[in-house]
């Protein structure tokens, strides 16, 4: 047991690799989140630099995929869908049993590009629609795959399960059911999730990068609070997650919230939804949430001070509530993370991103915020009654090109009889 609490060096190639999750190390967690401050244990420095300058390298390819505007944002969100579930799939994979089964890997990336097929199909068609209305015939034959797109992505799901009953072995079938349902749990968490990305993406760029920037913050100010201040230990699951790095990181990112949705809202490359698959600079009627509304500040601030207008966003208040699920509820989706790690007795998903560990593991609290912002622009931004554009959507989507020039001529006779019977 003392090998394991850092009694002795270990023996083995096995017991060294053990003591590197979280699990087995109780004396190193104690002593980063004990009586001293983790600031004080000099060997941290190293890998806080390696961190920032992982960090700084993501934050300077994200800000210039923004910039380059929403398909190459959704290019981005597809190799994060792909490399997470490369790291999942990896997860559960054993070479000896997958010698004996060739071609089952391939059946696991079957399925997934099947769903893949299915979640963005539905979510960018009525989209494919608006950017193809100009050629007839590309317009017809995109209309034809939209709506036999569900019977397509039935078939190709059906083939797979048909080539997974046939590709079972004697001696093999709790393995192969095994990968089945692994298989199936990836689709859920990476897809479900991922897809209220990319809808937040077409809302707005806006409503797509508030919430993931502020998942960054949260994450960067846990990580300062804890690493200078950090005393009290947060949760078992995570001994490096302290009550001091929480409580500051989300008074953090609810000032942070309220403050750069001001600074993005007034962007409209950001706050125009993209009806369409182009790539064109965007103009729109930001809307009443994005007009700024104008306090006086005369009588409740000194003569002196030169502010006497304050300018606020309505989004900004909406922005509070992102900010307040951001510090408080997301911080759960990476002790789930945490917990899943510690049950396959691993330190991190991979090793792609230096200090940070996989994909997955800065994508987990990423995937709840994704989530949670969607339902929240759905119930409380979006008017709830039908508009103009919600049923043209429908009709583009719905409706063949011979049966949206009925519905035109039909609209207008209807719309010539109105104006006569008022004459």
């Amino acid at each position: 047991m003392q090998k394991y609490l850092g009694g002795g060096a270990p023996s083995t190639p096995k017991l060294r690799h053990r003591r590197r999750t979280d699990e087995l190390v109780p004396s190193d967690a104690t002593k980063e989140n004990g009586s001293h401050l983790l600031v004080d244990d000099r060997n941290k420095y190293k890998s806080m630099w390696i961190r920032t300058c992982s960090t700084l390298w993501m934050i300077g390819g994200f800000a210039l995929i923004v910039y380059m505007g929403h398909l190459y944002i959704c290019a981005m969100v597809v190799v994060i869908q792909i490399l997470m579930a490369r790291e999942l799939f990896i997860l559960m994979r054993k070479t000896h049993e997958e010698r004996d089964l060739p071609g089952f890997r391939q059946l696991n990336w079957h399925f997934f590009f099947t769903a893949m097929l299915f979640v963005y199909g539905r979510i960018l068609s009525h989209r494919l629609v608006n950017t193809v209305t100009s050629d007839v015939v590309l317009y017809q034959l995109v209309g034809s795959l939209i709506k036999y797109h569900m019977v397509i992505c039935y078939f190709l799901y059906i083939a797979g399960f048909v080539w997974f009953i046939l590709s079972l072995k004697k001696k093999m079938y709790k393995y192969q059911f095994g990968q089945f349902a692994w298989t199936h749990m990836i689709l859920i968490v990476v897809f479900t999730q991922s897809s209220f990305t990319v809808a937040n993406i077409f809302e707005g760029i806006f409503w797509f990068l508030l919430p993931a920037a502020l998942i960054v913050i949260n994450d960067i100010a846990a990580y300062l609070f804890g690493f200078f201040f950090g005393r009290t230990p947060l949760i078992k699951l995570s001994p490096k997650k302290t009550w001091e790095g929480f409580i500051g990181a989300s008074v953090t990112t609810i000032i942070s919230a309220f403050v750069l949705a001001n600074v993005l809202g007034h962007f409209k490359w950001l706050t125009c939804p993209r009806k369409d698959l182009s790539t064109g600079w965007l103009h729109c009627d930001p809307g009443p949430l994005f007009r700024p509304e104008y306090f006086s500040l005369s009588g409740r601030v000194p003569e002196w001070f030169f502010w006497k207008q304050l300018s606020i966003l309505p989004v900004q208040w909406h922005a509070l509530w992102l900010g307040l699920f951001a510090s408080i509820i997301a911080p759960f989706g990476g002790f789930f993370a945490s917990g899943f790690k510690r049950a396959f007795k691993i330190k991190d998903f991979g090793d792609s991103i230096p200090g940070h560990g996989g994909i997955t593991d800065r994508m987990d609290c990423q995937m709840v915020m994704a989530v949670f912002a969607y339902i929240y622009h759905q119930s409380f931004v979006i008017p709830q009654s039908l508009s103009v554009e919600m049923i043209l959507d429908q009709i583009l989507v719905n409706l063949t090109f011979e049966e949206q020039l009925d519905l035109y001529r039909k609209l207008g006779e209807t719309l010539q009889e109105k104006q006569f019977g008022l004459s």
